[in-house]
């Protein structure tokens, strides 16, 4: 059990360090190659932060643990909506201003009922993991086609200067990259192996832990990237990272675990527990951040429901826990 907790921890600070190593060698490279900067702020840098998830999903799945990986999906988008944005914007108030960024926020929410649709029959079949991987790449073009037209947004000028410390040499940028996706695996390899021999010393499922403990420690880049953007006022970007990161962990990375591994039984809790949490914290964002009559905005007041909803949800999945190792 000892051993099991010091590889979670050592599994998150490389998972971390390692992701953050490929992000800047990633954008740089990018920017070598010419590309603009609005497509690497919503390209690079989008699947950068959500490279943990959809690492730690695929060994997972690979491991034999999709329950694993399912809730790390879907407690990553909890962990991400509820906590980060709600932490933030109590402590500073958001306000959106991009219209890519509103264009999004309808587009998850599609893609969160989406993926319950594919759940509800109590399976994820490999056709339906496929439609999903599909729909991961139409997400790509499409951000792709609205950075190509975004030009003017408010967004650029804030990613330009978000993006500015990415600048290095070429052969470094490329060695980063490689580098770091190669210890991504190897420190993912170390948390599912850390957090499957704890579920089981608990009694609890690899479900449970993945969307608590994996959940959490996945969203670290994600948690950085919002508190940075929100405290040099880039609100587009807090939020935007949090908007595309949700879309690519339904879309990705349960797509990529129900590629590898059909889940044949999906555990009923996430779709009378789970999935609907995800749909309720999607739905409060959309209301709060869309702007129906004029700039969507997230104040501190709804930052705090927010957040009294994930602390609320997790308190009812410590219970579980703990009624699990005294039974």
């Amino acid at each position: 059990m000892l051993l099991a907790a010091l590889a979670v921890i050592a599994g998150f600070a490389l998972l971390v360090w390692s992701a953050d190593r490929f992000v800047e060698g990633a954008a740089a490279t990018a920017k070598h190659a010419g590309m603009p900067t609005l497509l690497i702020g919503m390209v690079i840098v989008g699947f950068g932060t959500s490279a943990p998830e959809m690492v730690v999903s695929a060994m997972a799945a690979l491991d034999g643990s999709p329950g694993l990986a399912l809730g790390n999906a879907y407690g990553s988008n909890i962990t991400n909506t509820g906590l980060i944005l709600g932490a933030t914007a109590l402590l500073i108030p958001l306000t959106v201003h991009s219209k890519i960024v509103r264009r999004e926020l309808p587009l998850l929410l599609a893609i969160s009922c989406l993926t319950g649709f594919f759940l509800w029959n109590g399976r994820l079949a490999r056709p339906e993991a496929s439609v999903l991987l599909l729909g991961f790449f139409a997400l790509i073009g499409w951000t792709i086609y609205s950075g190509l037209r975004g030009k003017g947004d408010v967004l650029e000028s804030n990613v330009e200067s978000e993006l500015e410390v990415h600048s290095m040499p070429l052969g470094r940028a490329i060695f980063w990259v490689v580098g770091g996706l190669a210890l991504l695996i190897i420190s993912s390899r170390i948390l599912v192996w850390g957090a499957v021999t704890i579920a089981e010393s608990l009694g609890v499922s690899d479900l449970v832990i993945g969307l608590t403990i994996v959940a959490l420690g996945t969203s670290l880049p994600e948690l950085a990237a919002t508190v940075v953007a929100a405290r040099k006022g880039e609100h587009d970007i807090a939020i935007g990272n949090v908007v595309g990161s949700n879309m690519f962990n339904l879309l990705a990375v349960v797509g990529i675990a129900g590629v590898i591994a059909p889940m044949d039984n999906v555990p009923p809790e996430m779709l009378t527990r789970d999935w609907p949490m995800v749909i309720g914290l999607t739905v409060a964002l959309f209301v709060f951040g869309y702007g129906f009559r004029g700039q969507g905005r997230i104040n501190r007041f709804e930052g705090g429901l927010l957040l009294a909803a994930y602390i609320a949800y997790n308190a009812y999945l410590v219970m579980t826990i703990t009624r699990a190792a005294t039974a």
